[in-house]
């Protein structure tokens, strides 16, 4: 009868109520988890693209160091067609040997760098995966996760970080 039906439906009501509200308290819950996710990946980013700055400045140098030196070597071709004193030799290969150092440091500068764009790389791809995989895009989250296990060093701390990743990727997927 209704009279008999009225009280269940009243509290089936209630009952769908109270998981409204869980539902919006695990809905706040995940934003919030979104949010910093994704705030984490901004880092992250302009993390990566400080470094690649770096990169093209210490490409600049060593371009603009090999320029010189390429000059300064045109010199010993021009100069020693008429002739040169021996000080003149001298003080020209000390130089030379000097900005030889400096090339190589440069170089090495240029390697520092370039190892750091790569790490900041696998540090941005694995918070965008973690983004896509709380957003439940979870097949961009295992493509981004395969990329970086593709790219990455084949030392340790990056195969653990992946696998952590592909961990939390799977674990959000349900």
């Amino acid at each position: 009868t209704e009279e008999e039906l009225l009280p269940v439906i009243h509290k089936v009501g209630e009952s769908v109520d109270r998981v409204n509200v869980q539902l919006d308290k695990v809905d706040r819950v995940t934003d919030s988890a979104v949010d910093m996710a994704e705030s984490a990946e901004r880092s992250a980013a302009q993390r990566l693209g400080h470094f690649q700055g770096q990169v093209r400045i210490a490409e600049g140098k060593l371009d603009e160091l090999e320029q010189f030196r390429m000059a300064y070597q045109q010199q010993w071709i021009d100069k020693g067609a008429s002739g040169v004193s021996g000080q003149w030799l001298m003080n020209y290969q000390r130089f030379l040997n000097q900005l030889e150092t400096a090339v190589g440091q440069q170089r090495k500068s240029l390697a520092w760098h370039q190892d750091n764009v790569e790490k900041a790389r696998g540090a941005w791809q694995q918070a965008y995966a973690r983004v896509e995989g709380l957003r439940g895009n979870f097949q961009a989250g295992e493509r981004l996760v395969e990329e970086a296990e593709s790219e990455a060093d084949d030392g340790a701390v990056a195969k653990v970080r992946i696998e952590l990743e592909r961990g939390r990727l799977y674990r959000s997927s349900g």
